[in-house]
């Protein structure tokens, strides 16, 4: 594997320093257990590959956030041709034509709460950041707004963002989902018509049509109707490996939201619980990462579910992202997967990734991505 250099950023009462290191200084990360592993000279796992190894994307550069900080959250502000980076603890904002920071933000500098779990740039370049427990913030042009729920907010618990074509945005929120009038800032809370009130992901499709990743499986909204699924519909796979249930069930208590992936030592199931979701580009289908069952894919007829028996790194799936070819991206709990339709390649800490754990992606509009995990950022492409 060829890395460029690694640039380090290390968060520290609120300041950003920036160091160089190679990949001997890296500190390295135990590789976790994998159920498929077929190895090429290239050092990437492969299921099923027909392309030249040398056409494989690659790590190509990481810089660190400091050590057990979690990158929750990615998005790319094409306007200023920066990164945002959302982490435990605060927000940063990277140069992409540099490479270097332009600016760290926490809540001293008006975020409402330094653990971010979301980020959105909506059509009138207002970055959006998602919180735990501290409400949502919206910035631009240094000027900073937040929004609790006194203002309309559904909760203090905030997971995604998506816009519609022509507005509303829409906020998913542990109790439920809001829709903002972006001119007038009017919210609106939907919770009742939700199959369940944890909302972890949004996307909307050709048809302007927004879906909605909760905890209790998915729902859809038309703009007048309401249609969902959930594992008795055919999301998630079977629990093949007898993994025992998760705790997180979506009853609606707040008390077992530790998102702990293990129960007496062995992965945890929860087929119904969407963690992540995106509309394909192409067809207007249907992708969802699950809690132990894998990723699902809905063609508007039948659920296909595909978990670490056909190649997919992890059945733990954080964060899913599809590229300008079309290719799909699987963040998981063992590590980064694509999948072209045919074959699977599987990235993780033997590969160049800062961690197995994968919990955001960003495509870059000129090829590769950005993938968020425990410790920093990396970049994968051809280079």
């Amino acid at each position: 594997m060829t890395t460029k250099l690694i640039k380090s950023l290390f968060i520290t009462a609120g300041l950003l320093t920036l160091a160089a290191c190679s990949d001997a200084d890296r500190e390295s990360t135990p590789q976790q257990q994998t159920q498929t592993d077929t190895g090429t000279e290239t050092e990437i796992r492969v299921k099923d590959l027909s392309i030249p190894s040398d056409r494989i994307p690659k790590v190509v550069e990481s810089f660190q956030v400091g050590h057990e900080v979690f990158v929750r959250s990615l998005a790319i502000d094409t306007g200023s041709n920066s990164l945002w980076v959302g982490t435990s603890t605060g927000v940063l904002e990277i140069d992409l034509n540099t490479s270097n920071p332009i600016n760290t933000f926490t809540r001293a500098d008006g975020l409402a709460n330094e653990d971010v779990f979301a980020i959105y740039v909506d059509s009138q370049g207002y970055k959006w950041f998602g919180t735990n427990a501290g409400g949502a913030s919206r910035y631009k042009d240094g000027k900073w707004d937040v929004y609790f729920p006194m203002h309309g907010l559904a909760d203090y618990w905030v997971y995604s963002f998506v816009e519609q074509k022509n507005g509303p945005l829409w906020i998913g929120t542990w109790a439920g989902a809001n829709s903002v009038d972006l001119s007038t800032m009017e919210f609106k809370t939907y919770l009742t018509e939700l199959i369940n009130e944890w909302v972890y992901a949004l996307d909307i499709d050709s048809q302007d049509r927004v879906w909605f990743g909760t905890e209790g499986g998915i729902s859809m909204y038309d703009g007048s109707s309401w249609r969902e699924w959930s594992h008795k519909d055919g999301l998630g796979a079977a629990n093949t490996y007898e993994n025992p249930p998760s705790p997180n069930t979506g009853l609606g208590t707040r008390s077992r939201h530790d998102l702990s992936v293990l129960e007496q030592g062995k992965q945890t199931y929860n087929p119904s619980y969407v963690f992540s979701l995106i509309v394909d580009h192409r067809d207007d289908s249907v992708w969802a990462g699950t809690w132990g069952g894998g990723v699902s894919h809905y063609d508007g007829k039948i659920w296909t579910n595909y978990t670490s028996a056909d190649g997919l790194a992890g059945n733990i799936v954080y964060s899913i992202a599809q590229d300008q070819g079309g290719k799909l991206w699987f963040g998981t709990n063992n590590g980064l997967s694509r999948y072209d339709g045919q074959s699977w390649i599987t990235y993780d800490t033997n590969t160049g990734l800062l961690d197995n754990n994968v919990y955001a992606i960003a495509p870059i509009a000129s090829g590769g991505l950005w993938v968020g995990t425990k410790n920093g950022v990396s970049r994968i492409g051809i280079d």
